[in-house]
């Protein structure tokens, strides 16, 4: 534990270089094992293309897959690109479209990165990690521990089930409430993220106009 403690304070400090440089900052949460070939790959590279336009940052976990896919969209719509890497025994291998590349070994200060920065999440199919940071950010937005951004799931047919469970068992049981369940969006196509964004920041900044987080 001691050793643990004492790496992850070599970790990159949250507030200092890295993705503190990329000041609108859109954290594109991802499933690291989805292919290529899939559709979901133009998807995020045209949703990530629409965002740098629209001035945005793009945080992506680093890898490839979608992540790659993201990171590469960010860079052909002149946004700025950022990678949150993480040292991995499989699967994670850095993508070349990155223009900010941060490492990290530890999985808790990386999420925090991702939360710190973010003006809204961006969730595609994805496994355990890509669930755990999903619903990790839902609690801390239920619970008032960060200030409410958009999370929007893409392809309404991957998170159906899920969803369905959240309503039929989850909230049926008492564990859940009505309102949580619009603590989120379900989309299927990359303009319809953009919108969700665009409109939610705009109406975040109207009040005061000095706030870019």
């Amino acid at each position: 534990l001691r050793t643990r403690t004492a790496g992850a304070r070599t970790e990159p400090a949250p507030g200092s270089g890295g993705a503190a440089s990329a000041p609108l900052s859109l954290a594109v949460d991802i499933g690291a094992g989805t292919v290529l070939s899939d559709r979901y790959y133009a998807d995020a590279l045209r949703t990530a293309e629409l965002l740098g336009h629209a001035g945005f940052a793009v945080i992506t976990g680093g890898g490839p897959g979608i992540m790659e896919a993201a990171n590469k969209g960010a860079q052909n719509g002149n946004g700025t690109s950022v990678g949150l890497n993480i040292a991995l025994p499989l699967e994670q291998s850095a993508n070349s479209f990155q223009d900010i590349k941060v490492e990290f070994r530890y999985f808790f200060v990386r999420k925090l990165m991702f939360v710190k920065y973010a003006v809204g999440y961006v969730i595609f199919p994805g496994g355990f990690g890509t669930m755990d940071e999903l619903f990790e950010a839902l609690t801390l937005i239920q619970t008032g521990k960060i200030r409410r951004f958009p999370v929007i799931l893409v392809g309404r047919q991957y998170w159906a089930k899920l969803i369905d469970w959240m309503r039929t068992t989850v909230l049926a049981q008492g564990n859940i409430d009505d309102d949580d369940l619009n603590l989120f969006h379900v989309v299927e196509e990359p303009d319809e993220v953009c919108d969700i964004i665009a409109k939610h920041y705009k109406a975040r900044t109207a009040s005061f106009p000095s706030d870019k987080r």
